[in-house]
């Protein structure tokens, strides 16, 4: 590696954090610049593309493969690369942040993987950006311990051979690191930095530990944007003398653009891809977001209505595993996203079920492996897909030559027969803003009502909430879906946790705060891209 030039980013409005010169040296930071200064401009002009696409889609709503990518799709000679050993088998993947705790439990908790989550599950406070890094550092040096204070309990790791292997989120696109800024005070993209701190520090550590550089891409909306994570890839590689093909990436196909170009995505990513996998709440966000404006036909129930048996979110899931056996990769499930319940039997007997269902379902279809969100849900995910695949890593095998999906099937929204409700408004709000005002403390992973609730079930709560207003929804109970409605509503819930905290903890909390958030993003006309932006202005830290 050659000697690199002292790094013309500074670091502003941080408070210094332990141990941050570990990650944040002169080297890593030089390594951060150039990731900057080569292909910034090249995420802002996609960044400008996705408005066209977007006000292309209000004016025809309707999306179709591209006919200029034809060649790629029909060409049945290329594969992605085949997979190293640590990812061959990915039957169980735990998700959560990358505090201390968290670390130590998802790396014992017998899932085969761990995502590693800068992103939805983690509020990118300078704090948990910095202090993530170190955390998984000392896991891959096995410098980590954790006693929690309240109950004196202490954790530690197991042995090697038990831990799951890490594939690590760095934040999407559209989020900036506001405390990294270059010579001319613009903001570095918040993936490059974690990205670049996380592939610089650890690349080669995790090779000589027999695994490797492994990446989630989320948010991805084209194969353009494949192709720039594949140039980042290619680059950090080349900079840093780590070998060409050694990073892995596997690829969130969670918005409705992407679900159009999975095949694309794989091809530009063909050397370092691993797989795909099917996000569920983001989806239907950003069916939301895109055809927002597209009338009745576009308007969803309530998202716990939206299972993964409604008629387009399976013309999707069964696309998404036919595209990655075809091409040789990875077909990852969705997210069981239950919290088993200390109190009640009877609660988790029910959810216990639903998730079996769930996980028997994507074995049954061809998935690889599946997401759960809590260490309790691995043996069941574990169970349904140890019945398929026995002895055998995954099943590539299963080409899915059976499933025949058009352009129109993935938007059939109206093949649903649910409708919203009163009480899935009640809950939107419910969720939004107890959520939000987690965030707003720093907490990017909430259990809420037994459900593990990150960054995408706020966008997709606060998302149906706009859309139904905007449509002029009418609910069940002969209420018009209006802004005066969800004001009321929101208004309750505040009063209502008011009273089930108390007084003092209310006072200490950021409750009004993220009340007045969630009706900002849920009313205005203007409808904002993503919570998370107008959210990291107000997020301290």
């Amino acid at each position: 590696m050659s000697a690199p030039a002292p790094s013309p980013l500074a670091i502003v409005d941080a408070e210094p954090l332990p141990r941050q010169e570990e990650v944040l040296t002169e080297a890593a930071l030089a390594f951060v610049a150039e990731l900057h200064r080569r292909f910034t401009p090249r995420r802002d002009e996609l960044l400008a593309r996705r408005a066209e696409r977007r006000a292309e889609i209000a004016r025809t709503s309707t999306l179709d493969f591209l006919p200029e990518t034809a060649a790629i799709r029909a060409d049945d000679s290329w594969k992605v690369a085949p997979s190293p050993a640590a990812l061959d088998d990915r039957r169980v993947e735990i998700t959560g942040p990358t505090d201390r705790k968290m670390t130590i439990n998802a790396l014992n908790s017998g899932a085969r993987v761990w995502l590693a989550d800068f992103e939805d599950a983690s509020a990118p406070t300078w704090e948990n950006v910095v202090l993530g890094q170190v955390n998984l550092a000392d896991a891959y040096t096995r410098n980590i311990d954790f006693t929690d204070e309240k109950s004196g309990k202490s954790y530690a790791l197991k042995a090697d051979e038990e831990l799951a292997t890490v594939v690590m989120r760095p934040r999407g696109w559209h989020l900036n690191e506001r405390h990294l800024v270059d010579a001319n005070g613009a903001q570095v993209p918040g993936a490059l930095v974690d990205f670049g701190l996380y592939f610089f520090h650890n690349a080669q550590r995790l090779l000589d530990l027999g695994k490797g550089p492994y990446f989630y891409l989320p948010k991805t909306e084209s194969h353009l944007e494949a192709r720039l994570w594949n140039d980042v890839f290619v680059f950090a590689q080349e900079y840093t003398g780590i070998p060409q093909g050694a990073i892995r990436a596997t690829v969130l196909i969670e918005t409705i653009t992407a679900a159009y170009e999975m095949e694309e995505i794989l091809y530009e990513l063909r050397d370092h891809a691993s797989g795909l996998n099917a996000g569920r709440w983001d989806y239907l966000f950003s069916i939301v977001k895109n055809f927002r404006d597209g009338g009745a036909k576009f308007v969803l129930p309530d998202r716990n209505a939206v299972t993964m048996t409604a008629p387009f979110m399976r013309a999707y899931t069964e696309l998404l595993v036919r595209t990655c056996h075809k091409r040789g990769a990875h077909a990852i499930g969705g997210m069981a996203a239950f919290i088993p319940s200390r109190r009640d039997a009877e609660v988790n007997k029910v959810a216990f079920e639903k998730v079996r269902a769930d996980k028997d379902r994507e074995a049954g279809d061809g998935f690889d492996g599946s997401w759960v969100a809590h260490p309790d849900l691995v043996p069941i995910a574990l169970e349904s897909f140890d019945k398929v695949l026995g002895d055998k890593p995954n099943q590539k095998d299963r080409l899915r030559e059976d499933v025949h999906v058009e352009a129109a099937d993935l938007i059939a929204i109206d093949s649903l027969k649910a409708k919203p409700t009163y009480n899935g408004l009640v809950n939107a709000v419910q969720v939004g803003i107890r959520y939000i005002e987690a965030w707003l403390r720093g907490l990017g992973a909430v259990a809420i009502f037994n459900l593990m609730e990150d960054a995408a079930t706020a966008e997709i709560s606060r998302s149906q909430i706009w859309q139904w207003i905007n449509a002029g929804v009418k609910f069940e109970n002969g209420e018009l879906a209006t802004p005066e409605l969800a004001r009321k509503v929101a208004a309750e819930e505040l009063s209502a946790i008011r009273q089930e905290i108390g007084e003092e903890a209310f006072a200490g909390g950021h409750w009004q705060q993220a009340h007045d958030l969630l009706l900002q993003v849920s009313l205005d006309d203007n409808y904002a891209d993503f919570l998370t932006l107008p959210a990291y202005e107000q997020l301290k830290g």
